[in-house]
């Protein structure tokens, strides 16, 4: 049955094909698209098509991050987080807030307007909530925020996505 997240069209989503699915799994894995074609022995643009296809499938726009791809394809159970050892830290409710707007907004200033927090205080907010959460960088909180079940499919249908912007 297809999954359908709030977008600026309430389209339901297109399954990925195998090829895709390899893809976006990689990219969950943390895999640059460059480093998706050497693995793979694949044409960078190769693999940039992949991504503008996955993008296409979830109905999310051509220049969202890769975080926020990440977050919709993993939403969306269309490739399943990797398992952690790493038990689920207790965020705030402004780091949850925070967790959130990352996930879902690629323009700075979107996320610091659904986060509720000044823009200027951005970027000292996220490095805190990195600094909780272990991770290394966005998408790797990302993935981490599905696997401990902080972010996941039922919360992301219920959301407007500033990925449009």
């Amino acid at each position: 049955m297809p999954v359908t997240l709030s977008m600026t069209t309430r389209a339901p989503i297109t399954p990925l094909s195998p090829a895709q699915h390899r893809v976006a799994q990689l990219l969950v894995e943390g895999l640059s698209p460059q480093q998706i074609a050497t693995r793979n022995a694949l044409a960078i643009e190769t693999i940039r098509q992949y991504v503008r296809d996955i993008r296409r499938c979830l109905h999310l726009p051509p220049r969202c991050k890769p975080h926020v791809l990440v977050h919709f394809v993993l939403a969306a159970e269309q490739v399943t987080p990797p398992a952690t050892e790493q038990s689920a830290p207790v965020l705030t409710e402004k780091q949850g807030l925070l967790l959130r707007a990352v996930a879902e907004h690629s323009a700075p200033r979107d996320v610091a307007l659904a986060a509720k927090i000044a823009p200027a205080d951005l970027r000292t907010a996220l490095y805190e909530l990195l600094d909780t959460t272990g991770a290394e960088a966005v998408t790797q909180l990302v993935v981490l925020a599905h696997a401990w079940g902080l972010l996941g499919a039922n919360s992301a249908g219920t959301v407007e996505s500033g990925a449009v912007r």
